[in-house]
């Protein structure tokens, strides 16, 4: 066979090789089609600025992921973390000492999304490996819930918040597929109801599902006075609020709807308002595909490398505790804020979190 025969021959093979690659990781998806609201611009209290540009890092010694952050009554940090930015199989529970100082608090060996203390120093926390678990002062740790009543598990826990009587709720992405970066895309890209948002009792042990079925459920908040509690809806970009006190007691409505970003972590101010952090900013082109089940099985099937980047794109805002945006900050070049996974407030800063960050924000506020 001649050279140039073996060469076309080649091509051929790897053609053939790679369309059929992405036919059948195409395949795997199942789609619903779902039109999104239209893009809100950036303007009124939308409008850019860059405010955060003042952050600085708290460095985590080559750990990477501080999904969230919770700080004890001493001022201590402490997160979730994973070993490199694209290795998700392995973790720690990581504590910055009010003096910089970094050490394991856990070796939890998996990666650890949401954090909050409890009345007693323990660190409620979810387990990518084993669901809901608490964590006491030696860093010991036990297995809170790993599934819901009818049994269905807790796959990708993602953030929780504990109300004044000591009930933890807390939000499951999926009950059916587990955590990777190419499950994470599925589920952004199918927008079927999924996971869904609960509470636990630590008194009965029972596990009750408030919300069965949320859209990339994400952040929770317990509201003041415990009336009710939110969950992100990170796919759809909105807040959903599960009324616990008051005529509403056991209702869902809208809290928050067409946001600008993915929401992604939620937490409450001292004064009955609330942090909200965005992974990013909205991608024109993937609301544009959302509409078509067909199109998100192409985009979905081609290599990594060859679908949409996620933007660096610093975003939080602050809204009231009736659900009206009070003001926006941000860092539009993902220079000193590329994603803000979780914000925690302390001693008049906040601390943000990422997914893939290899550091703590930290932003002074005025």
């Amino acid at each position: 066979m001649k050279f140039t025969s073996i060469i076309k021959v080649s091509i051929t093979t790897a053609i053939v090789f790679f369309i059929t690659s992405i036919l059948f990781k195409a395949c795997s998806l199942k789609p619903s089609a779902w039109k999104p609201p239209v893009n809100p611009k950036f303007n009124g209290v939308f409008s850019k600025n860059e405010l955060l540009k003042t952050t600085k890092k708290v460095n985590l010694n080559g750990w990477y992921g501080p999904e969230d952050i919770a700080i004890d009554s001493q001022g201590n940090l402490y997160c979730g973390v994973h070993i490199t930015e694209t290795d998700f199989t392995d973790g720690r529970i990581l504590k910055i000492d009010t003096t910089g100082k970094i050490s394991v608090f856990c070796n939890t060996q998996s990666w650890v999304a949401g954090l909050h203390f409890d009345k007693n120093e323990n660190l409620i926390a979810c387990d990518l490996k084993r669901g809901l678990i608490s964590i006491d002062k030696k860093g010991q740790i036990t297995t809170l819930a790993k599934e819901d009543e009818k049994g269905n598990k807790f796959l990708i826990p993602n953030d929780v918040d504990i109300a004044s009587d000591g009930i933890i709720y807390f939000s499951n992405t999926s009950s059916k597929i587990s955590f990777s970066r190419k499950n994470i895309w599925k589920i952004l890209m199918e927008v079927k109801p999924d996971g869904g948002l609960y509470s636990f009792n630590p008194i009965t042990k029972n596990v009750t599902t408030l919300i069965d079925g949320s859209y990339f459920g994400n952040g929770v908040a317990v509201s003041e006075n415990d009336e009710f509690v939110l969950m992100v809806d990170l796919t759809k970009y909105r807040i959903i609020r599960y009324w616990l006190k008051g005529d509403n007691k056991g209702k869902t409505d809208i809290f928050l709807e067409n946001l600008p970003g993915f929401p992604n972590g939620i937490s409450r101010r001292k004064d009955g308002s609330f942090w909200l952090g965005f992974s990013t900013k909205r991608d024109d082109m993937l609301d544009k595909i959302q509409p078509s089940p067909l199109l998100k099985k192409i985009v979905y099937g081609l290599p990594l490398w060859l679908q949409p980047k996620v933007a660096s794109f610093g975003m939080i805002m602050h809204v009231s505790k009736k659900g009206d945006i009070l003001k926006t900050y941000y860092d539009t070049t993902g220079k000193f804020v590329a994603e803000a996974s979780s914000i925690e407030e302390h001693n008049g800063y906040i601390y943000i979190g990422g997914d893939i960050a290899n550091h703590i924000g930290k932003f002074k506020l005025e």
